[in-house]
C-alpha cells in the first residue's frame, strides 16, 4: 500500500477506536453522539457517497473480498465494513451516511496525483435480503455498482447455523432448525417491507430462504441493470482469489493489483461438524429448482 492511501485510511481507524472507547461512558458517549450529529449536518454534503456495494450474500466470503479491495491504492474505505445504513440505520439520514465516507476533496486530490480516481464502498451482506434496500439505494446512488458473492446454499445455510450455535442464538439441531424455519420466519419479510424495520428473527433463522438467491437478484435487477452487477461464485473465489480479486478490480474500473497475501478473513471454524448425508440430499432436492432458475436467469452454471 502506498503512503497516500495509508494516510487517507487513518481517520476511519481513529473514529472506530474512539467510538469503542466512548461507549463505556454513557454521558460522554451521548455528548459525542450529539456533537457528531451536528458535524454530519454541517459537513455531510462535502462527503462522497459509495461507488460500489457488496450486498451479500452472508457467509459467502464478503469480508475477505472487502479486505482485499481496501488494500488497493485507489480504494478508500468508509468507517467500517458493514454500515447497515439502508436496512437498520436508515432513520439516521443521508448526512450521517455521507459522513461515513471520505471527503470529496480526497477524490479530487487522488485524481491529481494518480491515474485513477479514489473510490469507496459499503459492504453489508444483509442488504441483499431486505425488500426496501434496492429502492433506497437507487434514490441515493442510482449509478452504483454491485458485487454479489454466492456460495452453495447448503453450505451457506450450515455455516450460518453454526455461527448461530457459536454465539448461542440457536439451540435446535440443524435438522430441527430447517424444519421449523417456515414457522420461525413467517411474515417477517412482509413486515420488513411494510414497516421498513429490520427483522432479527429473519436474519437469524432464515437458513434456507436466504439461499434462494434468484428471488433476491430478480428484485434487484428490476431496479438496476444487470451490467451493474458482478456476481462471484464463492467456491471459485477461494480457489483462486487473485484471479477474482483482479476481475473485481476490472469491474470497478481500477488498475490490476496483486496482494502479497490472500488470507481468509472471518472464516467460520465450527468444531468440524458436518451435515448428515440424508439432510444434504434433502436440501439438494429443495434447492435444485431454485438453483436451476438462477442458472437460467443469469445464463451461467454455478455447478452446485
Amino acid at each position: 500500500m502506498n503512503s497516500m492511501n495509508s494516510d487517507t485510511k487513518k481517520p476511519a481507524k481513529i473514529r472506530r477506536s474512539l467510538r469503542g472507547k466512548l461507549s463505556k461512558y454513557e454521558k460522554i458517549h451521548a455528548a459525542a453522539i450529539s456533537a457528531h450529529n451536528v458535524y454530519c449536518s454541517l459537513t455531510g454534503s462535502f462527503h462522497s457517497l459509495p461507488d460500489f456495494y457488496i450486498i451479500g450474500a452472508a457467509k459467502c466470503g464478503t469480508t475477505s473480498l472487502y479486505q482485499y479491495l481496501i488494500r488497493h491504492p485507489s480504494v478508500n474505505p468508509g468507517i467500517g465494513k458493514e454500515l447497515h445504513y439502508f436496512e437498520e440505520l436508515y432513520y439516521r439520514g443521508e448526512n450521517w451516511y455521507r459522513a461515513c465516507f471520505p471527503f470529496k476533496f480526497q477524490k479530487f486530490f487522488s485524481k491529481l496525483t494518480h491515474d485513477e480516481i479514489m473510490i469507496s464502498g459499503d459492504s453489508t451482506p444483509r442488504y441483499i435480503d431486505h425488500p426496501l434496500v434496492p429502492n433506497r439505494i437507487n434514490k441515493l446512488t442510482p449509478n452504483a455498482k454491485f458485487i454479489v458473492m454466492l456460495r452453495n446454499p447448503i453450505d451457506r445455510a450450515f455455516s450460518h447455523y453454526n455461527m448461530n450455535i457459536k454465539h448461542k442464538y440457536e439451540k435446535l439441531s440443524f435438522e430441527d432448525a430447517i424444519k421449523n424455519e417456515p414457522d420461525r420466519i413467517k411474515g417477517e419479510l412482509d413486515e420488513m417491507k411494510k414497516t421498513g424495520k429490520v427483522s432479527y428473527k429473519y436474519y437469524l433463522y432464515a437458513y434456507l430462504d436466504r439461499g434462494i438467491y434468484v428471488k433476491r437478484l430478480k428484485q434487484w435487477m428490476e431496479i438496476f441493470p444487470k451490467e451493474n452487477f458482478f456476481i462471484i461464485q464463492s467456491e471459485d473465489f477461494f480457489k483462486d482469489p487473485s484471479v477474482y480479486y483482479n476481475k473485481t478490480l476490472e469491474f470497478l474500473n481500477l488498475s490490476k493489483y496483486e496482494l502479497d497475501k490472500y488470507g481468509t478473513h472471518m472464516e467460520g471454524r465450527y468444531n468440524d461438524t458436518q451435515i448428515e448425508s440424508k439432510t444434504r440430499e434433502k436440501l439438494e432436492s429443495f434447492f435444485k429448482p431454485h438453483n436451476d432458475e438462477l442458472n437460467s436467469f443469469l445464463k451461467r452454471d454455478f455447478h452446485w
